[in-house]
């Protein structure tokens, strides 16, 4: 059975730069970094790979390989392609907004979701870093008996199935 998460992977431009946006900026210390140059299945990485690890408060990392050898395409992600949510104290989510503000950094929020406030930026790799505090109501916003979740996600397919195809292919 599934215990928790205990990392996300992402691919890195610069594990240097990664590591001043997660621990210096973030705060996430960096707790392991090795490198790969054969897989464990064999495969050669060419150069070498660096994998690289920030650690969460609940023991969980964000992850990251720097593999300068292979191509891979960094973009700036969009909220709804890709983004990373790292929950915080309303404290700390003021302090980060102003942090960021205060040293020039893309900073957009703060926003209300309604069960939960949040800022987004972007890490040196484009990927959008969502920090979000809770708000009074988070739990039962996220308890399925009454939220409804099932319904809802019943309703979005059967309402997505009746839409034209041009509608619903943007």
């Amino acid at each position: 059975m599934i215990k928790g998460l205990h990392h996300n992977a992402y691919r890195c431009r610069d594990s240097e730069e990664t590591r001043k946006f997660y621990q210096d900026f973030l705060g996430l210390p960096l707790v392991n970094a090795f490198t790969i140059e054969t897989t464990q299945t064999g495969r050669k990485t060419g150069t070498g790979v660096l994998h690289s690890f920030f650690q969460l408060d609940d023991g969980s990392c964000l992850a990251f390989f720097e593999a300068p050898d292979m191509p891979f395409e960094f973009k700036e992600q969009h909220d709804f392609d890709l983004h990373i949510a790292l929950e915080v104290t309303p404290e700390a989510l003021e302090a980060m907004f102003k942090r960021g503000k205060d040293e020039g950094r893309e900073v957009r929020g703060i926003s209300d979701h309604k069960f939960i406030r949040s800022i987004y930026f972007r890490d040196p790799n484009g990927y959008v870093i969502e920090l979000t505090a809770k708000v009074p109501g988070t739990e039962a916003a996220m308890d399925a008996s009454k939220n409804h979740a099932r319904d809802i996600l019943d309703g979005w397919q059967v309402a997505k199935r009746k839409k034209p195809a041009a509608v619903a292919a943007s």
